[in-house]
């Protein structure tokens, strides 16, 4: 298997070396189930899908360096638009070099537009036709303006190598009417975003709204695809929706799509969500679940039968000279036990966050690559069918 992905890799490289500015995706292998394999190609380089993209929102991955991020086998991160054009500003960044210069960061980044966090402000926000006024949720005073227009010029001013196309969220749950209000309007505004494209090395994403009307979303998702864009996103999921219609929605969407562009299920998720996706043919996700839970003292956990969460302050680690999970390769299990961790992290040392969160993304992380591999031998549906019947338990591997 390593052969093969170093002889991909190698193809990739001479096509990219042909074009460097150009974008591209390519189907390797497609399980029975519907999963997956591809490659991303980018000016910053390839990303191997499935993918799991970290989230470094305000231009970093909290209490992680972009070398800790390679060693972890980050491929990818997310940067938000919204954040970085409050604060420091978006033409800032482009003055200093652009967003890859400014974090240090040589590989791929996407950029989301903004949307979402426009949405969640609530009554700091209003929305018309034309774009959305805002004030900053930093202070909230200075009144702002994002249009689609504007979250383009932002995005290709901050240099990344996808761009969201700025959409309406709305929320859940949420009367039909308003759903289809807001399916209107992203519609509109990514026919605007795409007009308003000057760069040709940064990829395009359109995103697919629809809430959980199943309707409303297939129509969407093939009024998105008639505009055409170089992949496509599934939105307005993971914000208090049931389980299964996070499953259902994602599969009427991915059913409507096109095979060969690459699809992104947004803000998704637990481990468990991510298989799932996976076998609904998604390729790439985003989500701050292993982040923020690192920082908040609650730890992924795997072994062979079970799987679930820690939670690093429980009195019965105060003694544990064990890792945090003797099957993890992780640097933190490898080299601090239970007692230590929980002792850092109880006296709020900053090395507890950095540890904790080294451990959640090699989690994250080594999932896509063991469900890559799996995809490519064509047994994703053995894969998930064992990753399914693990025991699930929300203080796991304790001892």
């Amino acid at each position: 298997m390593n052969a093969v992905l170093e002889r991909e890799k190698t193809r990739m490289e001479r096509v990219a070396a042909a074009d460097p500015s150009a974008f591209g995706f390519s189907l390797d292998h497609v399980d029975s189930t519907g999963a997956r394999a591809g490659v991303v190609r980018t000016r910053h380089g390839l990303i191997h899908t499935p993918v799991f993209m970290p989230v470094g929102t305000q231009g970093t991955v909290k209490a992680m360096t972009p070398g800790e991020l390679v060693s972890l086998g980050a491929e990818i991160v997310l940067a938000n638009t919204y954040h970085l054009f409050l604060r420091p500003g978006h033409e800032r960044i482009a003055r200093l070099g652009g967003l890859h210069r400014f974090m240090n960061w040589d590989r791929p980044i996407l950029t989301d537009s903004g949307g979402y966090q426009v949405y969640s402000l609530g009554e700091l926000r209003r929305i018309d036709d034309d774009g959305v006024t805002f004030q900053s949720h930093l202070d909230g005073g200075m009144r702002h303006r994002l249009t689609p227009e504007i979250a383009i010029r932002a995005q290709e001013a901050l240099g990344s190598d996808i761009m969201m196309a700025f959409d309406e969220c709305p929320p859940y749950p949420a009367a039909p009417g308003m759903v289809a209000e807001a399916c209107e309007r992203t519609t509109r505004w990514a026919a605007r975003c795409k007009e308003a494209r000057t760069r040709a090395d940064a990829a395009l994403f359109g995103i697919v709204q629809g809430g959980t009307e199943a309707d409303l979303r297939r129509d969407h998702a093939e009024e998105i695809v008639e505009i055409g864009f170089d992949g496509y996103a599934i939105g307005g999921l993971s914000v208090g929706e049931p389980k299964r219609d996070l499953v259902e929605m994602t599969e009427v969407t991915t059913a409507v799509l096109p095979a060969g562009r690459p699809r992104y299920l947004m803000g998704v998720g637990t481990p468990e969500d991510l298989v799932e996706g996976i076998a609904r043919g998604v390729d790439m996700f985003d989500c701050v679940m292993p982040t923020r839970h690192a920082r908040n003292g609650f730890l992924f956990v795997r072994s062979r039968e079970r799987r679930g969460r820690m939670i690093i302050t429980h009195a019965r680690y105060a003694d544990d000279p064990g890792p945090i999970d003797e099957a993890c390769s992780c640097e933190t299990c490898r080299h601090y036990s239970r007692a230590y961790l929980r002792h850092i992290f109880t006296a709020k040392e900053i090395l507890a966050m950095r540890l904790l969160t080294i451990h959640n993304l090699h989690v994250y992380l080594s999932l896509m690559r063991e469900a890559r591999t799996a995809i490519m031998e064509g047994r994703y549906r053995e894969f998930l069918s064992h990753f399914r019947s693990q025991k699930e338990d929300d203080e796991c591997l304790d001892g």
